[in-house]
């Protein structure tokens, strides 16, 4: 595509002759010619036909660094800079370039200087030039020009703002109230005339949360949100904030707002899910908590988890539903193949689906790694249904052995059902006996 259109204006080349977007087009196709000489010619004829143009500059001084030429590469910047002195961006590359490259040489710093310096005349309290400028003061241990910078960058300009209490912090300490009020003034100033910039009020919140004066910092992104409807991020801070002061019925309302908007805010899931689990509001938690995980996603761990939680509170669809996600994210996991399948034969819209998961997740079980017992007595459900007695028998004997020494009360389920199954078959009727007598032991 792009050597067609090169080509495509190289057939005007007569009416171009001299033209340095011409010579520019004959560098780039020599370029892919692999003629790195005729590519570099082509390139410089073209800088020096239009000497101020920056993306020829740039290649040029680029090519003069890769010679090792650090010398010519500034040169070209500093007549670039020169020939353009109205282009802001212009002036703080070339201040940048000279810092970069000098590395630490003092020329190259008071040149850089200079160059700030000038620029700052031409536009007075850009806070870019005034971050430069004071990061120079600070490298020279010049608190006073700090200070007198700090006091040029213009009250209400949300940029300058969020600079000035940057810098500030630097110089102050920590426990100078003045100081810290003038950084509040500034904020207060800018919010009052930009209260939509979100960069503004994230800073200005923080300021005062970052203080210990949360309320303040709440009422900061309250005033943005009513600016800024669609600040979808600081409303959520906002929500955030809020249960932090203990205002927990404003701080639900908040993010339930901002999930009504946008359903996949991981953040707000993420936030409510710690909220309602810290007010066993467990229901509503693993609601939460599962959206999480499908938009993140999650470790295998993570979703088996929330799983077993959602299977303990009688919930199998929503279990089977989070595991489906987590199987197709790790279709070789043991353990998430082995809880699809408990999960899936307790939900009643899929259980004739789970004797085939059954023999999928055995299929993939590592020879190093056991069954849980669950999935032993799940397991013996499905082929019981089938048909397959001596199977379900032997997986239920498994399933009793697996059990842990304090899972008394699932033991003496398990010992209960395999007494159930000798009992409907008329058959070892002493040992369903004894089975029972040691569940009721376990009861005890």
């Amino acid at each position: 595509m792009i050597r067609t259109g090169i080509l495509l204006l190289l057939a005007a080349s007569p009416a171009l002759a001299g033209n340095p977007r011409l010579d520019f087009a004959y560098g780039v196709l020599a370029t892919e010619r692999g003629n790195r000489d005729e590519a570099k010619r082509l390139f410089e004829q073209a800088r020096q036909e239009d000497p101020t143009a920056f993306p020829l500059v740039r290649r040029a001084i680029t090519a003069k660094l890769d010679a090792s030429d650090r010398s010519g590469a500034i040169t070209l910047y500093r007549d670039l800079a020169t020939a353009r002195p109205d282009d802001l961006d212009i002036q703080l590359g070339y201040a940048d370039f000279l810092t970069q490259q000098g590395r630490g040489d003092s020329l190259a710093t008071r040149l850089a200087g200079e160059t700030l310096e000038k620029a700052l005349k031409e536009n007075p309290g850009e806070p870019e030039i005034i971050r430069r400028l004071f990061q120079q003061a600070s490298a020279a241990l010049d608190k006073p020009r700090q200070q007198e910078l700090l006091e040029m960058l213009p009250e209400g300009d949300p940029s300058a703002t969020v600079l000035y209490a940057s810098l500030a912090r630097g110089l102050m300490d920590s426990d100078d109230e003045a100081a810290r009020g003038k950084i509040d003034h500034r904020f207060m100033q800018a919010m009052n005339a930009h209260p939509d910039s979100p960069a503004l009020a994230r800073a200005a919140s923080d300021h005062f949360n970052n203080t210990s004066r949360t309320g303040e910092a709440i009422s900061i992104l309250e005033k943005h949100a009513e600016a800024a409807p669609s600040s979808l991020d600081l409303r959520t801070r906002l929500g955030i904030l809020c249960f932090s002061a203990k205002r927990n019925e404003e701080g639900e309302t908040q993010l339930k707002e901002v999930l009504l908007i946008h359903p996949r805010q991981t953040l707000a899931h993420q936030s409510l899910a710690k909220f309602y689990r810290l007010n066993e509001r467990l229901d509503l938690a693993r609601v939460h908590s599962g959206e999480l995980l499908k938009i993140r996603g999650g470790s295998p761990s993570e979703f088996i988890t929330l799983a077993d939680e959602w299977l303990a509170a009688g919930e199998p669809r929503q279990a089977r539903l989070l595991l489906e996600n987590a199987v197709f994210a790790n279709p070789d996991n043991f353990d998430l193949a082995s809880r699809l399948a408990i999960a899936t034969r307790r939900d009643p819209e899929t259980s004739t689906r789970a004797a085939r998961l059954f023999r999928e997740a055995e299929a993939a079980q590592p020879a190093d790694e056991k069954p849980t017992p669950d999935f032993l007595l799940e397991s013996a459900e499905v082929m019981l249904a089938e048909g397959q007695g001596k199977a379900a028998e032997e997986r239920f004997r498994n399933a009793i052995r697996a059990y842990p020494a304090d899972a008394k009360k699932e033991t003496a389920a398990a010992l209960r059902r395999l007494a159930g199954l000798w009992e409907s078959e008329n058959r070892n009727l002493d040992a369903a006996k004894a089975l029972r007598q040691r569940a009721d032991g376990l009861d005890h």
